[in-house]
């Protein structure tokens, strides 16, 4: 069989959570099944690491594809054209783009549709392409899957898609994520934050992810802060103004926050084993991987009661109303000073870091696709 994959988003350096679902799951999927040729379609041109075996043939397709006009002509010229050149059996698309006419069995991964819930998250024109397209690419696939639970229910609602075309495969954690002994802690404190101990935000900055509210809460926790936490944020800057900017400027303690830029893999191992715990109060997620790594990482987890996060915290976080800047400030009190409660989350992290890996994934992923084939007709 030939398989052909929509690998325009694995980029080197510049990876995001939808990037490393793609090289985990294909990496393993073209690795246990040498009998099937994979076809990769890239955008520009390509780091042969994600050349994973020498059963893939990577094809790169013009023209990059970095705004809806291009989303456009790259998806329903070149990648419908692609399909036919190479003979492709089934098309597998992990970021929720795919090309509309074409006879190939698609299975489409739509992490989620936030953008359907809240009109402000997205560039106007980037807006306009997801609500217009993305209820066509839903209905025209052969088979979707999603990554959470709540994501296929939503999914199933907004574009009235029977729930049986939905497979849910969760996401996994980087391996790399390890707890971190008391020196190597510190040293990386020392690296970092001056030697202070701190809560870690991990998120590419756009306004869902809701850090204007968290910046709110620390200013307020700071106030009766004695112990001289900081807050370091990673993730690169994408969206900073209107409510975002002003919680930000009106912060009384702005000095204890230290924003570090996008960090490479190995030092976001580091940065989030060595942190007082993971502080993740988005108000959408399809799943949020950086919960099930602060699991990995043994570090207390703070994350919202709203769309997938309960499902994936699965009772091993605390959960507070993401609007709410005296439930976010309660939790971070309460997960600095009551010992009992952060062992109780460490340890009940590392039940449910069994519920996820990169293997599962993959394997529900190869499910998926092979239903996708039985239903071609």
């Amino acid at each position: 069989m030939r398989i052909g994959v929509n690998t325009r988003l694995l980029l080197t350096g510049k990876m995001d959570g939808i990037g490393w679902f793609t090289t985990e799951t294909m990496k393993r999927i073209v690795r246990s099944h040498p009998e099937h040729e994979f076809y990769f379609f890239f955008d520009r041109q390509y780091d042969p690491s994600f050349v994973f075996g020498e059963n893939v043939h990577p094809v790169v397709l013009f023209p990059p594809a970095r705004h809806p006009i291009l989303w456009y002509l790259f998806f329903e010229h070149s990648v419908k054209r692609a399909l036919k050149r190479y003979k492709i059996d089934l098309f597998v698309s992990p970021d929720g783009y795919m090309t509309l006419g074409t006879k190939v069995p698609t299975l489409t991964v739509i992490h989620d549709i936030n953008f359907e819930h809240s009109k402000d998250n997205l560039k106007p024109s980037h807006q306009r392409y997801m609500t217009y397209f993305s209820p066509q690419f839903a209905r025209y696939s052969t088979r979707i899957a999603t990554v959470s639970g709540f994501s296929k229910q939503d999914i199933s609602k907004t574009y009235h898609i029977e729930e049986e075309k939905i497979d849910v495969v969760y996401d996994g954690a980087h391996t790399g994520y390890r707890p971190l002994g008391d020196e190597e802690k510190q040293q990386t404190r020392e690296e970092y934050v001056g030697g202070n101990r701190y809560f870690i935000f991990i998120s590419t900055i756009i306004k869902r992810k809701n850090l204007a509210t968290l910046l709110q809460s620390f200013d307020k926790f700071k106030e009766s802060d004695d112990r001289g936490l900081k807050l370091v944020v990673v993730g690169q800057r994408v969206w900073w103004q209107d409510e975002l900017k002003r919680a930000y400027d009106e912060m009384q303690h702005k000095e204890d926050v230290l924003f570090l830029g996008r960090a490479e893999p190995e030092v976001l191992v580091k940065l989030l084993g060595s942190s007082e715990a993971l502080v993740y109060p988005s108000l959408f997620e399809g799943f949020g991987i950086p919960i099930l790594e602060a699991f990995h990482a043994e570090v207390p987890v703070i994350t919202s009661n709203t769309t997938s996060m309960p499902e994936v915290a699965g009772g091993a976080a605390l959960l507070v109303n993401p609007t709410s800047v005296e439930e976010l400030r309660d939790a971070l009190e309460r997960v600095v000073s009551d010992d009992e409660v952060r062992e109780q989350m460490i340890e009940r992290g590392r039940v449910r870091r069994r519920m996820f890996s990169w293997d599962i994934t993959a394997e529900k992923m190869w499910e998926s696709m092979m239903k996708t084939v039985e239903n071609r007709n």
